[in-house]
């Protein structure tokens, strides 16, 4: 069983549409103890990084999760659930992360250029391509330069660079998709990405183990 994990952040609906199009079977819960018994986890998320840790905390999800990542539990955390994935964000000074995946989550800086010298808006909201940097089954079969749809203010910057599975670019090179053993994000929304993003959703349910 796939369990989406539900913790009052987020579009979920969508992602369990995505999911059961690819021939996922889901469960959608906030119980806790669904997370203990799950064969693949999913953490999605959409707003501030201290409001999904309030969420997660509140419903008794955070030592669970971390549980189940240190059993080899597979995990996809989905934009802001990539970002929990990490140790801190500056968007929320002291809110501690899951620190499943060491570094931290900055905002993208005022002044930001595309190649062209044009201004870039932020937050970084639209299409952008995915560059893989080393090989993953999330990543499996996909074209270097695919392009996702992105909806973010905060990027990623973790501490090892081999955790770093692709980057994209938006006036500076940001990852885009992380991955340490069975624990991997997405920073890009994978329900509103169309083929790529069922692509890479149909590799974590059948190829991630």
């Amino acid at each position: 069983m796939l369990l989406l994990i539900d913790y009052g952040i987020g579009n979920l609906r969508s992602v369990q549409k995505a999911l059961e199009a690819v021939g996922a079977e889901v469960a959608l819960s906030d119980d806790p103890g669904a997370i203990a018994v799950a064969k693949k986890l999913i953490l999605p998320g959409v707003g501030a990084f201290g409001d999904g840790l309030e969420g997660l905390r509140a419903r008794g999800m955070i030592e669970p999760l971390r549980e189940a990542a240190g059993r080899g539990v597979p995990l996809l955390g989905i934009c802001l659930g990539m970002q929990l994935l990490f140790e801190g964000s500056e968007e929320s000074p002291g809110v501690r992360g899951l620190g499943l995946l060491p570094g931290t989550v900055r905002r993208f800086p005022p002044g930001l250029r595309d190649s062209q010298g044009m201004r870039l808006k932020v937050p970084h909201t639209g299409w952008n391509q995915i560059q893989p940097r080393r090989a993953h089954p999330l990543l499996a079969n996909l074209e270097a330069g695919a392009y996702a749809y992105f909806n973010h203010a905060y990027y990623c910057l973790p501490a090892q660079a081999d955790d770093v599975l692709a980057e994209s670019d938006y006036g500076l090179r940001f990852a885009s998709v992380v991955g340490r053993g069975a624990i991997c994000g997405v920073q890009f929304h994978p329900e509103k990405s169309q083929a790529v993003g069922l692509q890479i959703l149909c590799a974590f349910v059948e190829q991630c183990e």
